[in-house]
């Protein structure tokens, strides 16, 4: 019951939270009401790092979302040009975080990190397909032990202002581990090779190191959904 309350805060929010706490106290001492939406925001800055632990799938060939949030488009699409794995159309599935969202990143699926790639860029709102192309990203290329290659990136959204990233080149990985956030508010798109089935559909939520993308092993079709 306490770990439903007491979730654990990712380390780097404690200077944001600090930061707000200390606003909060300074707005308190000169005008009450200021010093108590200052609370809300410093609860809410608390909340926005959160960083519960994921029971994530093991089995070879899943592939995890890598963010918590909500489908907002599946489509064939180009790769980061950084990323140098050509203009072959690869499956794309864009997942949006909104500011309530676990905003902690994680390994879609275990391999090798084999590129890293930041550019700078807009902070148009990331809902917005020219996200992907405009605003600022942190894209990554992963290679599989079968040497399947497959890309995720980390987009700035519009009021997003940091992408933070803690893989390197050359390092091996496990699905659900921890890489990264983005700060406040963001999207993360996950490139898959086109056989690949895909197991979510628009709109359906995702949770980070525990939803199933896709399967690399998968017979069936991509899958299709309504709401109900």
């Amino acid at each position: 019951m306490l770990k439903s309350v007491f979730i654990p805060i990712n380390r780097a929010g404690w200077i944001f939270i600090a930061i707000f706490a200390a606003l909060t106290v300074v707005a308190a001492y000169f005008n009450e009401p200021a010093g108590w939406i200052g609370v809300v925001l410093t609860i809410w800055c608390t909340y926005f790092f959160r960083d519960p632990d994921r029971f994530t799938p093991t089995r070879e060939g899943l592939v995890i979302s890598p963010a918590d949030g909500v489908v907002q488009m599946i489509q064939e699409a180009v790769p980061p040009s950084e990323l140098e794995m050509g203009d072959q159309l690869l499956n794309r599935v864009a997942i949006f975080m909104n500011v309530f969202d676990v905003h902690v990143n994680r390994v879609p699926i275990a391999g090798i990190i084999t590129k890293l790639s930041y550019r700078p860029g807009k902070f148009f709102n990331a809902s917005l397909d020219k996200a992907s192309e405009l605003n600022e990203r942190q894209s990554v290329r992963l290679t599989l032990p079968n040497k399947t290659e497959i890309a995720f990136v980390q987009i700035a959204g519009l009021v997003a202002r940091r992408i933070k990233c803690d893989i390197q080149e050359e390092q091996s990985v496990i699905a659900g581990q921890r890489f990264g956030l983005i700060r406040f508010g963001s999207r993360v798109d996950v490139y898959l090779p086109r056989e690949v089935p895909i197991l979510v559909t628009v709109g359906q939520r995702t949770i980070a190191g525990e939803t199933v993308l896709a399967d690399l092993q998968a017979k069936e079709q991509s899958r299709s959904g309504e709401v109900r």
